[in-house]
């Protein structure tokens, strides 16, 4: 699905690719993040995505003009993960708000790993 905003001019429809690979970029801007993680659903192996392949470790759900975002993240060994998580939640909420106009209902944060 795609997130879809009507006004009087007509819609604006963005894919979720989009908005996944800006959350991706939100997220790499805090303090505290190694990476983005991708599983590998054959093996369970997670493994740490570059900087092209960002939109793979983020899920996005739209439902009308509301948006859902899954993030999969690796921190840094020894930065506290709540407030990691909690950085990363309001970047990427004001971000995607504040460039395609619509809620961000949720930002669902998994830490898939440590790095040291």
């Amino acid at each position: 699905m795609s997130a879809r905003k009507t006004n009087a001019l007509g819609e604006l429809v963005i894919s979720n690719e989009v908005i996944a690979t800006l959350a991706g970029i939100s997220a790499m801007e805090c303090y505290g993040i190694v990476g983005m993680a991708s599983k590998r659903a054959t093996d369970g192996i997670v493994e740490l995505l570059g900087r092209d392949n960002l939109s793979k470790g983020v899920k996005v759900h739209t439902q009308g003009e509301e948006i859902i975002i899954d993030l999969f993240i690796i921190v840094e060994y020894g930065i506290s993960i709540a407030a990691v998580a909690e950085n990363i939640i309001d970047t990427v909420k004001y971000n995607v708000e504040n460039f395609t106009g619509m809620n961000v209902n949720k930002v669902n944060v998994t830490v898939e790993g440590v790095r040291v």
